[in-house]
């Protein structure tokens, strides 16, 4: 058959028949419930327990009608705030802070370095998590369910496994974090009580489903806004330590090429603070209508994430480069990690700063709930038949997966922290230059127009024919994506600088490296897709 014979055919397929196919397999999806033709018979009752609240539904694809029908019945300006609420609940605690205590303590840098480092790569994760977030109105999926539309059928379920390895990873430092704290309060208590306290909070809440996450981070926001200014309050009354501190790191003599590593290291921990949310940045905006701007979600999603970790960021850079000169801190951190410095800037405020501590423990519940949430839809896209298994069940197992991880490392954050967020970075800073480049270079021209069946009238939604979703041959088969991510793993390889390993690139930056690894992981696949991209549209049409 001829190209343009090819082209005509298939856009002859009117949206209607489209929309009806994709129903059809929702329909097959839930009606397990009541039929016993659909799915195993062992697992009818948990779809029961949707009549309790708990959200039964995974990675289907919410319709456009659907989600016109949710907004209806609320204002927009609603849904923005619960949104806003979310991001800063996940984002304005201890977990983003908890890199920000670092850059002096770990990393030998004064306080003028350690601001610019860590606020500019993290404002760089924000954009891009936010570009990522556009998505989930327009197609109504989670945010890994449109990967498949980059990596294929087969290519996604490798992501998958990373993106469910980062959300633990995620975990495991939140639950480590909490244990310190908890164990910091009171050392009667075992580091393994704070880590089950915040991993069954947390799988509850998950369970429950994004309109109960919404409302539970919404409400906890505030209580977690005013903790994080009193810490503001005790951290600053020491303020004058932070000169005796830099004049330490002075003292010490370090080369200006090591300290340049030092600070291409620490902005790699910070860049993946916030990078890390794009690979589930878009499944908390899959009620919205399909209609909505995409620049009011870039900029919901952007100062959502931005605004508190710059809040929380600052006061935690403060507090580590005190902590370095003022004996207290330095010993409270050195006894019980950084959970143990949160506590001892308390100290002096008795009973109502240990309270205060409780408030900010909670914000690691906050960002792990997202974690749990997020991670169960990667299970699904593993193999079609686990999209039969409800959502709550696999999140219930990332719980257990991370909680069992969490006892097991509990004496080891701060090897968790600075070694397995950079690697984060690597991978997402592979799949944004594929995200880029596919959305600039080739979900914007004619040919692109053409290929995907629906006629084009510019819109961001008609470059993806989203009801494909499930369809394996309406997608692109992802051999270039695949192939370009290898080459961005290569970059990755020779840039990294970890404790386990360093890349030759990566050794040639002062006495103990730079981790180079997301600039080369970016750069190595911006080169290779473009050309295999075009080679697989030119051999497969798809």
């Amino acid at each position: 058959m001829k190209h343009e014979d090819h082209i005509t055919a298939r856009s002859t397929a009117s949206l209607e028949d489209e929309t009806k196919k994709e129903s059809i397999f929702l329909t097959e999806v839930h009606s397990s419930e009541n039929s016993s033709t659909h799915g195993p018979k062992y697992i009818h009752w948990i779809y029961k327990l949707d009549a309790l609240g708990v959200e039964s539904t995974g990675i289907e694809r919410v319709s456009a009608e659907e989600r016109e029908r949710l907004a209806a019945s609320r204002p927009m300006w609603h849904l923005f705030g619960e949104t806003i609420g979310l991001w800063w609940a996940a984002c304005g605690g201890l977990t983003s802070m908890s890199s920000y205590f670092l850059p002096t303590l770990l990393f030998g840098l004064n306080m003028r370095d350690a601001m610019v480092s860590g606020l500019i790569s993290m404002i760089i994760g924000c954009m891009l998590a936010a570009y990522a977030s556009t998505m989930g109105p327009k197609s109504g999926l989670r945010q890994l369910v449109t990967a498949r539309f980059l990596f294929g059928e087969w290519g996604v379920k490798f992501i998958a496994l990373i993106s469910i390895v980062g959300l633990v990873g995620w975990s495991i430092i939140n639950c480590v974090l909490g244990g310190q704290i908890l164990q910091a309060i009171n050392h009667n208590i075992s580091l393994a009580v704070g880590i089950v306290v915040l991993s069954v909070v947390s799988l509850i809440v998950a369970i429950f489903g994004i309109k109960v996450l919404l409302k539970f981070q919404t409400v906890l926001s505030i209580p977690i806004f005013v903790a994080t200014i009193l810490f503001y309050v005790v951290v600053c009354q020491k303020i004058e330590y932070v000169s005796q501190s830099n004049q330490m790191i002075k003292e010490e003599g370090n080369s200006a090429v090591t300290t340049r590593g030092n600070w291409l290291s620490y902005f790699a921990v910070c860049y993946s603070i916030t990078l890390t949310w794009l690979g589930g940045a878009g499944d908390y905006y899959v009620m919205y209508p399909a209609s909505t701007p995409s620049y009011k979600i870039f900029l919901v999603t952007f100062f959502g994430i931005a605004v508190p970790t710059v809040f929380v960021g600052v006061v935690g850079t403060i507090c580590g480069n005190i902590a370095l000169s003022y004996p207290p801190w330095n010993e409270a951190y050195n006894t019980y990690g950084v959970g143990g410095l949160i506590v001892e800037t308390f100290s002096a405020w008795g009973g109502f700063g240990k309270f205060v501590v409780v408030i900010l423990y909670i914000s690691l519940i906050c960002n792990n709930i997202m974690n749990t949430y997020s991670s169960a839809f990667d299970f699904q896209l593993i193999d079609p038949r686990l999209i039969y298994v409800p959502r709550w069940i696999w999140a219930t197992l990332v719980a257990i997966i991370y909680f069992v991880l969490s006892v097991v490392g509990r004496n080891h954050f701060l090897e968790i922290l600075t070694n397995f967020l950079p690697m984060l970075g690597y991978w997402i800073s592979i799949y944004i230059a594929l995200l880029l480049e596919e959305n600039l270079f080739f979900r914007s021209s004619i040919e692109r127009k053409m290929l995907h069946e629906k006629e084009f009238d510019g819109s961001y939604e008609e470059l993806y024919n989203w009801v494909n979703w499930n369809n394996p041959k309406g997608r692109t088969m992802g051999m270039a994506a695949c192939l370009a991510f290898l080459c961005g793993v290569a970059g990755a390889v020779v840039g990294m600088n970890q404790v386990y390993y360093r890349g030759p690139i990566a050794d040639k930056v002062g006495e103990y490296g730079a981790d180079l690894g997301m600039w080369l992981s970016f750069g190595f696949t911006a080169i290779a897709y473009p050309g295999l991209r075009y080679l697989e549209l030119k051999k497969f049409r798809r």
